[in-house]
């Protein structure tokens, strides 16, 4: 059955690009009334028409800032906690600015979503959030101390949410990309030779797009998902299933982006 949000209304933190902006498209796609929420020099309101959409600019890490915005929107049923960043460096080179900024946004600014969300939804007993949570969150892939210490931090917030705010009928869950291709990760998609050995280790032998994350988010806002919460759902290529890596020269060849059977 196909997922329908017809007469829902929705909210996408950090919308106005990439995985988030893809999230936006494919909820006001299935019906939904959809509010892209990102930084003023993101330019929300502009990129929310070229989708259907409406634009809101806030600043997640700052809750005066968030919750100005959630105060002007109507009562929202579909509140996903996009935002985020990736800062790549050493462990020992990870400076305290770096560290703080990670945490402010991926971990802090997504509580606070979550927070304004639940206090929204709780009087109609009604809800789904869904949060970014990435492979990151089990892993601790090398030069990403901080992205892995905010990615872990919100399975904690996912559970407690999703345990607290079940008896009003509210479904927290989350998504788990693995690498997928935005402007965060471009880089490492234009090197063949990174991409050859990341990809080893992921069955289906590629990296992600963002509409591939975007339908997954648009199932667990859904009330396809009616009886799900407090889950996880790894949208990686089956990468957490490949520890011991997949592919080989023996069998198969690294064709620029992606690997493929001979």
């Amino acid at each position: 059955m196909p997922v329908n949000l017809n007469g829902k209304s929705a909210l996408v933190t950090g919308a106005a690009h990439g995985i988030g902006l893809a999230i936006a498209r494919e909820l006001a796609a299935r019906g939904a009334s959809v509010w892209v929420l990102d930084l003023e020099r993101e330019r929300p309101a502009e990129i929310a028409a070229t989708i259907g959409a409406a634009g809101v600019a806030a600043d997640v890490t700052d809750r005066e800032s968030l919750g100005q915005a959630f105060s002007v929107l109507p009562a929202l049923d579909i509140v996903v906690a996009n935002a985020g960043t990736a800062i790549v460096a050493p462990l020992e080179e990870t400076t305290a600015s770096v560290w703080d900024r990670t945490i402010a946004l991926n971990l802090s600014g997504l509580f606070h979503t979550v927070q304004l969300a639940a206090a929204s939804m709780k009087p109609r007993r009604s809800g789904a959030i869904v949060l970014m949570a990435s492979t990151n969150s089990y892993d601790g892939e090398p030069h990403l101390s901080a992205y892995n210490a905010s990615k872990a931090g919100v399975l904690g917030i996912l559970h407690t949410a999703a345990n607290e705010l079940g008896p009003w009928q509210i479904r927290v869950n989350a998504v788990n990309p693995g690498l997928i291709r935005t402007r965060l990760t471009q880089a490492a998609f234009d090197n063949e030779g990174v991409l050859k050995d990341y990809f080893r280790h992921v069955p289906l032998g590629r990296g992600g797009q963002p509409e591939e994350v975007a339908r997954a988010v648009a199932f667990l806002a859904s009330e396809e998902a009616s009886f799900i919460t407090g889950a996880t759902l790894l949208v990686d290529g089956g990468q957490m299933a490949g520890k011991f890596g997949t592919w080989s020269e023996e069998t198969a060849s690294f064709q620029t982006d992606h690997w493929r059977l001979r």
